[in-house]
């Protein structure tokens, strides 16, 4: 049995807490605050092809250093994750590299939608999170721009009564828009190729689909005020329709290219500070359902390559609490909202069980984010230099504490 002595919760009151373990260990936390743990619904820890950027290893450490328990991790891997066969195999590395690492992250998978292999669904529909259908081109080959096939993905899906999670960017239009800007080698390009009507056509036609076959849907990383109009309309009609924000889109916009140049690419992009105000909009009329970090690593290297060449992704994982903590701070949202986000609505909507993970944070730490300090592989954050109020400071997990100092 874990024992937590005198840890103040989110409204204000100070309890012990009891957690079951396999050891007997107290905790003196009488300058901490007691969380659920945080839930990741939308990551991309690179196994396999592609561990110069990430494994499971690094991925768990930088997770739990985070207040990071569960994730979700996606399938446009090399191969990608589009079989039975193939997701047997990502399990076999994972649990590899997790019993390696000694840190017993939870993990879902999903199935990507390829239209050669779409009849791999029914056959693996209990051991997946849901679908990913990547409706404009990014990282890896999971492309679905294919109208008979999109359909066919959310019938499928709709029969086998799976969650189908989008990456929603009309490949048309990118395409068209790429042609148009040819010649233009600044970053900031990259906003404007794959601007707003990108996103709002693809997030239009998905909702339509999913209203068609009766689908549940997961609309990841949505940025754009426009998105967000149609999501709110859909929720009115009583659709499950579900919308998840990245911490790249609250807390940063396209003037990072400024600073960061190439490694501000993201898909879908840096918008503009409406739009960031928009997300927080949505966040407190509870638009925006969940926060996924879109943890997707690149080495320094390959981010610092030209426009054009350079790939699209930013870490974070392990910053996504105190990011949030610390906008509690700045009085942009609420503790009931950062757990409601985190925790409550990913169990909800996907359906997960109870678990007692939890994480103490020490709320008025201040720590200034330095690259060389960060458990991710790649060792490098868009957020660096700023200082964050409110950290974690230990992580429970499956009744093993994990000490983020000594982490």
């Amino acid at each position: 049995m874990i024992e937590i002595r005198k840890v103040q919760t989110t409204n204000g009151h100070r309890i012990d807490h009891f957690i079951q373990s396999s050891e007997s260990k107290i905790v003196e936390a009488e300058r901490l605050m007691l969380f659920p743990a945080l839930i990741d619904p939308h990551v991309h820890f690179r196994v396999p092809g592609a561990e110069h950027k990430e494994n499971w290893e690094t991925a768990a450490r930088a997770a739990v250093a985070g207040g990071v328990t569960t994730v979700f991790d996606m399938p446009n891997n090399k191969p990608s994750c589009i079989t039975a066969q193939r997701l047997t195999e990502k399990i076999r590395l994972i649990e590899e590299q997790l019993l390696k690492a000694k840190i017993p992250l939870r993990y879902y998978l999903y199935l990507g939608a390829d239209q050669n292999h779409l009849d791999e669904i029914p056959k693996v529909k209990d051991r997946i999170i849901g679908l990913k259908i990547y409706m404009g081109s990014s990282t890896g080959d999971l492309l679905m721009n294919s109208a008979p096939a999109l359909e066919k993905a959310f019938r499928i899906a709709g029969e086998n009564n799976v969650l189908v999670t989008v990456h929603a960017e009309d490949e048309e239009l990118i395409r068209a828009n790429t042609l148009h800007y040819t010649g233009k080698t600044g970053p900031e390009t990259h906003s404007i190729v794959r601007n707003a009507q990108v996103a709002v056509r693809a997030v239009d036609q998905a909702i339509e689909l999913a209203q068609k076959y009766k689908t549940r849907l997961y609309i990841a990383h949505v940025s754009t005020r426009e998105e967000l109009q149609l999501i709110r309309e859909a929720k009115k009609n009583g659709l499950p329709v579900y919308a998840e924000a990245t911490p790249h889109h609250l807390f940063l916009n396209s003037s990072a290219y400024k600073t960061l140049g190439t490694c501000a690419l993201v898909n879908p992009p840096l918008r503009s500070e409406q739009d960031n105000e928009a997300l927080w909009e949505a966040i407190h009329d509870e638009t925006i359902d969940t926060i996924g970090t879109d943890h997707a690593p690149h080495t320094l290297e390959e981010k610092k390559q030209p426009y054009g060449s350079a790939p699209s992704g930013l870490p974070s994982i392990e910053l996504y609490f105190a990011l949030l903590l610390n906008a509690y701070h700045e009085k942009k949202l609420s503790l009931e909202e950062i757990i409601s986000l985190t925790h409550t609505r990913p169990r909800e909507i996907f359906n997960l069980p109870l678990i007692d993970d939890v994480v103490l944070v020490d709320m008025e730490k201040k720590r200034t984010i330095d690259d060389k300090h960060l458990k991710t592989k790649v060792h490098w954050s868009p957020y660096a230099g700023r200082t964050l109020k409110g950290w974690p400071r230990y992580t429970i997990l499956k009744g093993q504490i994990f000490d983020l100092e000594k982490l």
